[in-house]
């Protein structure tokens, strides 16, 4: 999507040099054609800018969505802005365009990598300054990210490239970022400003999950306390304040329920009526009939259907629900959220199963026909293993041949080029599609990614590097791979922004600038490298 908004060359060339006329002799030394490409570089000024921008484009996303549930969207969850940035040079040079792409950041992962802490399970003790903090740097290296390109495209304009109109209709790395809020860090207050900071920093969306903000878990594990319907509105109250006073007018809501898997809540709330939120959310509580006789000294009990009822309490205070009613409270969940000003949903399922997200999603489309999903493609599923337990199932309803399939023992490595194993990678191939069309996913998204390659790839590198391959497990693992695939970084001088900085200080200092690209510089060595058409078509060739 072309940066509309934002001024082109041409006019910013234009008002520097009218601020030259304005300031007279004193500017002689600023060049006017230099500050205007310094301005095309960097399109966006704030986070509130990249915020406004990207609400705009998840809005416009979420529309094309309505009209065609094959037009769903995409992010990978990122633990760094070079992570980031780097992700959306790839996104760009493979797909072309960054059209759909978005960025996630996660909470999980920020506990986790990002704490003055040190490493934290995700559980909202990581320092809430440091969410905001990893928005405003991922935006960074993005913005980084085009400056570096764009600087590329002004040299080879200068070399007599016709280039103009690439610059103009230059598409940026910027894209929506969904940003963690985990369970709004305290009080709706506190929520509240929490959600101004995130919001500054560029994050357009705001996920928010319904569990209790002190006993917060990751949605994967056990242990989870919700919070009573009235507590999350106001807490979806304080994030859409904190959008309008920043003039987010298009800022997205995600709000998350953790109710398929959560089974305390902490609090009762206090019902006004027969039939309120309140009340629905207590006819879930688990009691037992007692008589007036029966209770005990400072117990808490209810009334219910004309009968004297005792809620089952563990020894730490908290409330059970009643065993068989976690669906029937994510939907209640989700249309109360829809109905109260989120603008999607998030609901965390216990396995990627399309049929049995479709099952909640199509209740709640009854109450709110156009409600629409942020799933987790979570690495907490294992994802072979269970797409080959569906196909098995399938397999067998269908009469078909299974007898050599142990179902307890399905992801040895001896089913893998199976019929079942390629059945099953199949369903995984197209599960986003799939669950796009028939279960109302509008955004798929994996948080923890990165965080999994850089787990592989150093234990990959180690193993090698620290073996008998020596320095050749990093040449052939790692560098011969980024030339072959023309990975931006392998020149990476270029990448931490080397030649920018030449250019920057040519603009400042004229001839007299230190620039660091020389003929000495080793990453010369790099320039007129194949690129990997060229090198395929080597391969090919020898082949």
């Amino acid at each position: 999507m072309k940066n509309l908004a934002q001024p082109n060359y041409s006019s910013v060339l234009e008002t520097v040099q009218n601020l030259k006329k304005k300031f007279g002799n004193s500017w002689q030394s600023i060049n006017a054609e230099s500050a205007a490409r310094m301005v095309s570089q960097n399109q966006f000024r704030t986070g509130l800018d990249i915020a406004k921008y990207t609400a705009g484009i998840m809005r416009k996303d979420m529309s094309d969505y309505d009209a065609d549930s094959s037009k769903y969207t995409q992010s990978l969850g990122c633990w760094h802005g070079f992570v980031a940035q780097q992700k959306m040079i790839a996104v760009k040079k493979h797909h072309k365009t960054t059209n759909k792409r978005y960025l996630y950041l996660s909470g999980w992962m920020v506990a986790a990598l990002r704490s003055e802490f040190g490493p934290l399970p995700d559980q909202s003790m990581h320092e809430k300054t440091a969410v905001p903090a990893l928005i405003a740097e991922i935006y960074d290296f993005l913005r980084q990210a085009d400056a570096i390109e764009l600087n590329d495209l002004f040299r080879r304009l200068e070399n007599g490239e016709d280039l103009q109109a690439e610059i103009d209709n230059y598409e940026s790395h910027i894209v929506p970022i969904i940003a963690d809020i985990d369970a709004g860090f305290g009080n709706e207050e506190a929520t509240y400003l929490l959600a101004k900071k995130m919001i500054q920093a560029g994050a357009c969306a705001l996920q928010i999950e319904n569990q209790v903000s002190d006993a917060k878990q990751c949605g994967h594990q056990d242990g989870k306390v919700t919070v009573p319907h009235e507590d999350f509105i106001a807490k979806l109250n304080a994030i859409r304040y904190a959008f309008i006073e920043l003039g987010v007018e298009e800022g997205v809501i995600v709000a998350r329920t953790d109710s398929e898997g959560a089974g305390l809540t902490q609090k009762l709330p206090v019902s006004q009526k027969p039939g309120d939120l309140a009340s629905q959310y207590l006819a879930f509580v688990d009691a037992e009939e007692i008589t007036l006789k029966e209770a005990k000294e400072d117990e808490v009990l209810m009334k219910r259907g004309g009968k004297l009822l005792r809620p089952i309490r563990l020894a730490n205070g908290l409330y059970k629900f009643k065993e068989g009613t976690n669906i029937d409270r994510v939907v209640l969940d989700c249309i109360t959220s829809l109905q109260n000003g989120a603008d999607l949903l998030w609901i965390e399922t216990p396995t990627p199963n399309v049929a049995q997200i479709a099952s909640m999603v199509n209740r709640v489309k009854e109450m709110v026909p156009d409600a629409k999903l942020v799933y987790n493609n979570s690495p907490s599923f294992n994802w072979t293993l269970n797409f080959r337990k569906q196909v098995y199932e399938e397999m067998a309803a269908s009469g078909l041949d299974i007898l050599h399939y142990d179902k307890e023992n399905l992801m040895d490595a001896k089913y893998d080029g199976s019929y079942l194993c390629k059945r099953a990678d199949e369903k995984i191939r197209t599960f986003q599609a799939d669950s796009s069309r028939e279960a109302g996913i509008f955004h798929h998204l994996i948080t923890l990614p990165t965080y999994h390659t850089t787990a592989l790839h150093m234990n990959d590198l180690t193993e090698g590097y620290f073996g008998e391959e020596g320095m050749l497990a990093y040449v052939k693992g790692v560098q011969r791979q980024e030339i072959r695939k023309g990975v931006s970084c392998v020149k990476h001088q270029r990448m931490a922004g080397s030649d920018l900085g030449d250019d920057h200080k040519t603009f400042f200092a004229g001839d007299k600038a230190l620039k660091a690209g020389g003929t000495k510089n080793t990453s010369n060595q790099f320039d007129n490298i194949n690129t990997n058409k060229k090198a395929k078509l080597e391969v090919s060739k020898v082949a």
